[in-house]
């Protein structure tokens, strides 16, 4: 009887012990726990970001069209200007001389204009008396226009001559601040085939604008007149603000990277930004406030098979039960999928990559069977932490499956218990 009773239990155990790493083996030996997060209420902004470089709304650089030594370096950086005051002024001794140079050149054609212009009426009058021939009277006519032509040549020598010499004196054209200065007194400019840059003129910073380059997978959503916040090195506890002022159609190709140029007005009463700072600007696209979010992770979550409620058996036991409002949501859910595009996959789940481009989204929450139950939202404006909820069976507070921890159990008796892996994002667990 002893015997009998000790080969019974050892029946028992060794049935238990099949059936027990049976169903471990088949779970692979994972012991899955989930993580959860409440639908909560808040704002959400979409935003573009990019970095940019600070400059003058108007800059002008001052050069010299006339080669010569700079005599006088009148301002210095950072002084301020009036349009036409003096800035600099060049050496006028070879300028003066190409002047004089010029009107003796047009003393002599003038002269020769005259000596011209009394020899052909001689000879037209000679002409009119038929004492002279007609072609006396054209060679007269000839030299007469040829001298005339020469005179208004060196009156316009003259005139250009002054006018290098006006040159040789440099002032400003606007109103503004030197921001740069490049040359000093006793440097000889040369402007043989360009016009060297002297100075460097602001117009007016207390008006600033950030230029940057947007990417061209975001420039769509940039348009004129949005919000604009950004920083810079110098201040970085401080954010400043500014208006989209321009869009760009000129592209700009930079390592095979498509980008284009937004211009930011920004204003500056208190002189703190300076041109070439660098800035990293934050385009408000869409804002929203005081509304049901989701986090972005749970969109993306998909649970283990075993852990979820068929959907079909569970509408069907529950109408057993008399249930049946909460069957007839199940169906219309079912039924705005269809219309949106979507379709059924598997056991009691849905094809989630097709209805998210309708912005029909599923996430999931745990019943009281310990069950996964899916809930068909749709979604509006997303900042990618949180996304917004525009219409589903969802209320503020309720606990959502964003993702799980696996734990591996060791299946032999040598190996560490604290040999633990940790999966923190949602998805299928790692199979190892």
């Amino acid at each position: 009887m002893k015997n009998k009773l000790i080969l019974t239990v050892t029946a028992l155990v060794l049935l238990g012990g099949t059936t027990g790493y049976y169903f471990y083996s088949k779970n692979g030996g994972e012991v899955i726990q989930f993580r959860f997060e409440k639908i909560s209420r808040g704002d959400i902004h979409v935003v573009v970001t990019a970095t940019g470089t600070l400059s003058a709304v108007r800059t002008v650089q001052v050069g010299s069209q006339v080669s010569g030594t700079l005599q006088k370096v009148n301002v210095d950086f950072n002084d301020k200007v009036k349009k036409g005051e003096i800035v600099a002024q060049i050496d006028p001794t070879f300028l003066e001389a190409s002047v004089r140079d010029a009107e003796a050149s047009l003393q002599r054609s003038t002269a020769q204009y005259n000596e011209a212009k009394r020899s052909f009426e001689r000879i037209k009058t000679l002409l009119e008396k038929s004492l002279a021939s007609q072609a006396d009277y054209d060679a007269a006519l000839a030299q007469f226009e040829a001298n005339d032509a020469a005179r208004k040549q060196s009156v316009a020598q003259v005139e250009r001559a002054k006018i290098n010499l006006r040159y040789a004196t440099i002032k400003s054209p606007i109103d503004g601040v030197v921001i740069s200065r490049a040359v000093d007194v006793g440097q000889t400019v040369a402007a043989s085939f360009s016009a060297p840059t002297l100075f460097t003129l602001a117009n007016d910073l207390t008006k600033m604008q950030v230029q940057t380059n947007v990417d061209e997978a975001d420039i769509g959503k940039v348009k004129e007149g949005q919000e604009v916040s950004f920083t810079v090195d110098a201040y970085p506890e401080q954010t400043f603000h500014g208006e989209v002022r321009q869009v760009r159609l000129s592209p700009k190709m930079e390592q095979n990277v498509v980008n284009y140029t937004v211009i930011i007005d920004v204003p500056n009463p208190e002189l703190k930004l300076m041109p070439g700072m660098t800035a990293t600007v934050t385009i408000m696209i869409v804002k929203k406030e005081d509304v049901i979010k989701v986090p972005s992770v749970a969109l993306r979550f998909n649970p283990p098979e075993e852990y979820i409620e068929v959907l079909k058996d569970t509408i069907r036991n529950r109408s057993e039960r008399g249930d049946s409002s909460r069957a007839e949501r199940h169906r219309q859910w079912g039924e705005m999928i269809q219309r949106e595009g979507g379709g059924a996959q598997g056991s009691g789940g849905f094809d989630q990559r097709r209805t998210q481009i309708r912005g029909i989204n599923r996430i999931w929450v745990m019943n009281e069977r310990k069950k996964l139950e899916p809930v068909m939202i749709r979604t509006g404006i997303s900042d990618g932490t949180y996304t917004e909820i525009m219409r589903g069976r969802i209320e503020e507070g309720t606990e959502i499956v964003v993702g799980t921890i696996s734990q591996r159990i060791s299946s032999t008796q040598n190996s560490s218990p604290f040999n633990q892996q940790r999966q923190g994002g949602g998805g299928m667990p790692r199979r190892f």
